[in-house]
């Protein structure tokens, strides 16, 4: 599906725009046209990048998908790919966004979930919203703050993914800590861990995107939505630290639960080194009198049985009592 909107340098309101003429559409200084489509057809795609005059190289990227956080640039237009993040019952859930725009006009392509529980593509009710808002109080009038309004919304929805995996590490903390831990405990950290290490690709990236747009290689961007630029900056680099804490105290619990694991291992070790004790005192008495010889001490004593199974008895008594002592039982 395919929308456009043109809005205008002199109002607030904006315009839809015909599909098929949006070559005729862009004039810098006077209006910014807006094309937006959800999971393009082959055909939708080739007509807009006709239009557009969108580079092969780029057109290629938006027919395929599946492109890391980048910016590049062709001739007068660039191509800005990112990936929007949420947290599915528990299962990190990406979706591709790929903005390509120049002086005066922007196409974004929201393509579909990687995720088939939950396919529905990036919604644009809170990038419209910002974006409107702003332009109507800092007089936005250029394709920079559009941009701006896409990768702010973004970026303050990595937050959410970031405080939902800090829950999710304290869960893990718990279980591997808890008296009756299973064998699921490291199945729970390494899925935990893929998680992160797949959300760490999606926002790392846009550290360097950012910084390039920082760096003016856009020059159509006006000054105010550099200024913005800035302020996403700033919150990538603190998701970005964020994410690195996140991996070492993961990285922490891991060792934790080997370290838990190790520390059983020895108390059910010293148990059966204990038991085997008792059980050994015992054991050599019986096997001494219970060897086949006819001059066995104490053999024709009337009191020989009682006397050996008591001696046995008290071994057993004081080895197990001293186990206990010592803490091992």
């Amino acid at each position: 599906m395919i929308r456009a909107w043109l809005y205008h340098t002199d109002v607030d309101e904006h315009d839809d725009a015909p599909t098929d003429q949006l070559a005729d559409l862009i004039d810098p200084k006077r209006a910014l046209l807006w094309v937006d489509c959800v999971d393009p057809t082959e055909s939708e795609l080739e007509s807009l990048t006709k239009q557009l005059e969108i580079s092969h190289l780029a057109a290629e990227d938006l027919h395929h998908g599946g492109q890391r956080t980048k910016l590049e640039r062709y001739r007068d237009h660039f191509h800005v790919a990112v990936h929007d993040c949420t947290l599915v019952e528990d299962v990190l859930t990406t979706r591709e966004i790929d903005i390509v725009f120049g002086d005066g006009w922007l196409l974004s392509v929201r393509q579909p979930s990687d995720n088939p529980s939950d396919p529905a593509p990036f919604a644009l009710e809170q990038v419209l919203h910002r974006f409107e808002m702003e332009r109507s109080e800092e007089e936005a009038r250029d394709e920079g703050f559009l941009l701006w309004s896409f990768l702010d919304v973004i970026v303050d929805r990595y937050f959410d993914v970031a405080d939902r995996f800090d829950d999710r590490l304290d869960e893990v903390e718990e279980i591997v800590f808890s008296a009756d831990t299973g064998d699921n405990i490291p199945k729970e950290v390494f899925d935990l861990r893929r998680g992160m290490v797949h959300f760490r690709r999606a926002v790392a990236p846009l550290r360097e995107v950012l910084a390039q747009l920082l760096r003016r290689e856009a020059e159509c961007l006006g000054d105010e939505a550099i200024v913005h630029m800035q302020d996403v900056y700033d919150h990538v680099l603190r998701v970005t630290d964020w994410i690195e804490t996140q991996r070492d105290l993961l990285t922490g619990l891991l060792e934790a639960d080997l370290a838990v694991v190790s520390n059983r291992m020895n108390q059910v070790m010293k148990r059966m080194t204990s038991w085997g004790a008792i059980l050994l005192g015992s054991t050599l008495i019986a096997g001494i009198y219970g060897m086949n010889f006819k001059d066995i001490p104490e053999l024709n004593w009337t009191f020989g049985y009682p006397a050996a199974l008591g001696s046995m008895l008290a071994l057993t008594l004081f080895l197990y009592f001293w186990f206990k002592r010592r803490d091992w039982l």
